[in-house]
């Protein structure tokens, strides 16, 4: 009677989901009771029961989170978790930086994938590195099973012909450009990357930067493995030794930026449009808004963001900016200002955009469509919008010539 009254509709099930566990291990073991000892060991046990459990919260919503959308504190504030594979590749440890070693895995809507895809073609590290792209509308990644409903990236054959809704059923979405298999590994999924290793992450994200050699996933948080192409490759031909992004001389202050930008911005806009409570909400977008004008006051004296030499930290701020206008301002409820409205920013989006490898790193297509068809509780039916570029005055206008323009930073 207990099991059946808890699980009805009605009950809060956040609240429930620990009794349930309760009754779930007094239920079944109630039932082995009656079982000969010889038919079921203890970890027949254990398995059944987390098979029951992960049922149950399957079909009701509750259990661990494995897409960051749902990691908010009590409060309904956006709090992400850290990154949980954090080795580097370097020449004395276990990972040596050797050409056709590793794969990259990215999505090009991801800000934070996005990163690394900008170092592997400012560094000409793409001779080197493989790279595996997924498609940008998140999927099921068990679709066969009615109980898992975790939803996630896929790779997509680029020739494919499939068209399919997003994961509440709606839109047709199928095969664009910047699309791959996964050739180091046939798998279907990201998930499927992260469930064939042993550690557990909390998240089935990207990047992942893979060892080919020993099958290990060796790091998946973007800010190392930026780091590490930064400087690890350079004794590979071919590769853009001269370029340094983190030099030592403005390491601190690259640091200083990066920690108040990352909080108020890269995070910040998540914390926007994550927040499950006005407060919430309201404390991120002050954050936010108060650190791009801290950033538009830097760059009205400094060319870049510790002065006249482009570091990390530019491009750590700038996959942000260049999705401002398009998702944040809007979907993310980001709507204090447009990135256009700062002409300093402006001008700055715009120099960073046009240098050899960045622009490359960019796929508005990619990034529209993740954003406004993967979050069906944002964007119930995965309409996207179109943008600048369809109006009849601009029509045939490419939505990235905007960035394109004069930038006049050269007077810094």
């Amino acid at each position: 009677r207990r099991i059946q009254t808890t699980s009805s509709p009605s009950v809060d099930k956040r609240r429930s989901s620990p009794l349930l566990k309760r009754i779930f291990q007094a239920e079944r073991f109630y039932e082995i009771t009656k079982m000969s000892k010889e038919t079921q060991t203890k970890d027949d046990v254990i398995a059944d029961l987390r098979k029951r459990l992960s049922k149950y919260e399957g079909q009701t919503g509750v259990g661990v989170s494995k897409s960051s959308l749902e990691q908010t504190d009590k409060k309904g504030a956006f709090k992400r978790k850290n990154a949980v594979f954090r080795d580097v590749i370097s020449k004395e440890g276990k990972f040596k930086p050797e050409s056709g070693r590793y794969v990259l895995y990215v999505s090009y809507a991801c800000p934070w994938a996005s990163r690394c895809l900008a170092l592997l073609f400012m560094k000409k590290l793409d001779k080197h590195i493989d790279l595996c792209t997924v498609h940008p509308t998140w999927q099921r990644t068990r679709p066969n099973d009615a109980s898992d409903t975790h939803a996630g990236w896929i790779f997509m054959d680029p020739d494919s012909k499939l068209v399919f809704p997003n994961i509440a059923g709606h839109g047709k979405f199928g095969a664009i450009k910047n699309l791959t298999l996964d050739t180091a590994n046939g798998f279907k999924t990201v998930r499927d990357i992260y469930e064939s290793q042993e550690k557990v992450t909390h998240t089935f994200s990207v990047p992942i930067l893979y060892d080919k050699k020993t099958k290990l996933i060796v790091c998946n948080e973007s800010s190392m493995i930026i780091e590490m192409f930064n400087k690890e490759f350079n004794d590979l031909s071919g590769v853009e030794k001269k370029m340094d992004l983190s030099p030592p001389e403005l390491q601190k202050k690259v640091d200083e930026i990066n920690e108040w930008v990352y909080s108020g911005i890269n995070n910040g806009v998540y914390k926007c449009g994550f927040a499950k409570s006005q407060e919430a909400y309201e404390d991120a977008f002050a954050n936010l808004f108060g650190s791009l004008d801290k950033v538009e006051e830097i760059l009205s004296k400094n060319r870049y963001l510790t002065g006249s030499k482009l570091t990390m930290a530019d491009i750590r701020l700038f996959v942000t900016i260049i999705r401002f206008d398009e998702v944040y301002h809007t979907y993310f409820k980001c709507n204090g200002k447009h990135i256009i409205e700062y002409p300093n920013l402006l001008g700055w989006t715009r120099e960073l955009y046009q240098m050899p490898g960045v622009k490359e790193s960019v796929d508005m297509r990619h990034i529209k469509q993740h954003y406004y068809t993967s979050h069906p509780t944002l964007n119930l039916y995965g309409v996207v919008p179109l943008g600048r570029s369809a109006i009849p005055s601009k029509k045939g206008e490419n939505i990235m010539d905007f960035w394109l323009q004069p930038h006049g930073r050269e007077k810094l």
